[in-house]
């Protein structure tokens, strides 16, 4: 309610003025502390580095969509306005249910760039903010009124995700200083402008100058408007130790592509950091968006595995397909839209799932094709096979199995082998599936496994597997 009647303010507001700089003195004086104790709290809390962020956002997994791997540097407020529709749409079912992509979770929708005017402001030469740092320089023509794409957004009960520390046209204010920032001005003027627009989430990128995340947390949690949702996107070069995550997630890779070598070598990232118990309620590890319904480069099998993947190493799930075109959204929305595989990307029992056991061979992928930022890379091994699990509680552990070979394959798991996972019989439920494939008596199962595709098992053991009976108990699948 309070972020509410702030946007309305905000608004009556905007109608007095002709000008972004009119707009952001009125903006910014609205969020001076108003008064002399308001202001020795917020003094210290932008001098204190933030030991871990605790805004109270982002407890479980943040799910959405951006623009970026669909649209790069050719959106525009009509197309995410479209999105937002599409992800509000309720023209397919779950269960006979008439259900949305927002309904499932993922509601906040991200703009992602290219929402600047690019240019040469100031004396300091700044490339899209003012003079001074005061605001930054929206390109108008692409994006005519924020504030009404956002209350677009609310107004179909989504949530609306913006983007700083831009890459393109990436600019100089700032002093490119992890911690201990010198140069406030860009910071405080970007965050105003995140207020007045009424976002909810902000992805920070790693390009420009401005890489302060202790100041950023600051100034984001310092209004009364209520949580902002942290994106560290420093493609893992900035990354949370066990009493600092001043963030909600960060990237602990590069730039993923649509791509099975790709997917592979983000997913391997997340490993260190789960295993460190970094990757946590409100500080999760990322690696990068989700590629599915993006492209034709990835087959059937290489995109099941790959959501299949995020969503049991906790990763953010952040969809990136065009979301109204009917034979893409037709062709994943069993996968995107499996609320039992949401439901372990969305636990929490302690640890954030991690690979346990994998193969002494490695296969050939084959390579990784450039981006704006980075390099492709030439030739990319990885095990042909590997399994991952992830606990949902006390007596139920997710397991996938991946088989990354370019033949099926004839994997045998040993629930011995399943960290923290004791006793049979186990009842195992098909998650891709949704059903039930029975009770196991005995310490082990097998199943075939198609090439580059995985096996999504929930696994429950002791009296929440019952006795296993001739008709329901499986010995090998």
């Amino acid at each position: 309610r309070a972020r509410h009647r702030q946007r309305r303010r905000y608004q009556s507001r905007r109608r007095r003025c002709n000008s972004d700089q009119c707009f952001f003195d009125i903006i910014t004086a609205m969020m001076r502390p108003a008064s002399a104790a308001a202001t020795a709290v917020l003094l210290v809390a932008l001098a204190t580095p933030a030991l871990a962020i605790d805004n109270g956002a982002g407890l479980t997994p943040p799910m959405g969509w951006r623009s970026w791997n669909l649209y790069a540097s050719h959106v525009n407020q009509s197309v995410m306005l479209a999105a937002m529709d599409g992800i509000a749409s309720r023209k397919r079912l779950v269960d006979g249910v008439p259900t949305s992509l927002a309904d499932l979770g993922y509601a906040d929708v991200g703009l992602d760039d290219n929402w600047q005017r690019c240019g040469v402001y100031g004396s300091e030469n700044y490339t899209y903010h003012a003079a001074g740092g005061v605001y930054p320089v929206v390109n108008h023509s692409v994006f005519p009124d924020m504030l009404a794409m956002t209350s677009y957004a609310h107004s179909l009960n989504l949530t609306a995700g913006w983007y700083l520390n831009n890459c393109i046209c990436s600019d100089s204010c700032g002093s490119n200083q992890d911690k201990n920032e010198t140069d406030e001005s860009c910071y405080r003027g970007d965050v105003a402008a995140l207020f007045s627009f009424g976002f909810d989430s902000v992805k920070l990128d790693g390009c420009g100058r401005q890489r302060d995340l202790d100041l950023w947390a600051s100034l984001l949690n310092a209004s009364a408007d209520g949580p902002i949702v942290i994106e560290n996107c420093h493609w893992g070069g900035t990354v949370p130790t066990a009493d600092w995550c001043p963030f909600n997630f960060f990237r602990t890779s590069n730039d993923i592509r649509a791509n099975y070598a790709s997917v592979l070598t983000n997913l391997a990232t997340t490993q260190q950091f789960a295993v460190a118990n970094l990757s946590r309620p409100g500080c999760w590890g990322y690696p990068d968006m989700l590629e599915v319904g993006v492209g034709d480069n990835m087959t059937a099998a290489e995109t099941r595995s790959h959501f299949a993947a995020w969503a049991i190493v906790s990763s953010p799930l952040t969809l990136s397909m065009d979301v109204n075109d009917d034979a893409i959204m037709d062709a994943v929305w069993d996968l995107v839209a499996n609320p039992e595989i949401i439901a372990v990307n969305q636990a929490w029992f302690g640890h954030s799932g991690s690979a346990f056991k994998q193969s002494e061979d490695a296969v050939a992928l084959g390579s990784i094709p450039p981006t704006r930022h980075f390099d492709a890379v030439a030739a990319v091994d990885a095990p042909a096979w590997q399994f991952l699990y992830k606990p949902v509680d006390a007596t139920t552990t997710a397991v996938l199995l991946m088989n990354s070979a370019d033949a099926a394959a004839t994997l045998t798991l040993n629930f011995d082998d399943v960290p923290g996972f004791v006793g049979t019989p186990v009842a195992v439920r098909d998650l891709f599936a949704r059903q039930d494939l029975g009770v196991v008596a005995d310490d082990s199962m097998t199943l075939d496994v198609a090439a580059h595709d995985a096996a999504f098992l929930l696994l429950s053991s002791g009296s929440a597997a019952g006795v296993p009976s001739k008709a329901t108990r499986v010995a090998k699948m």
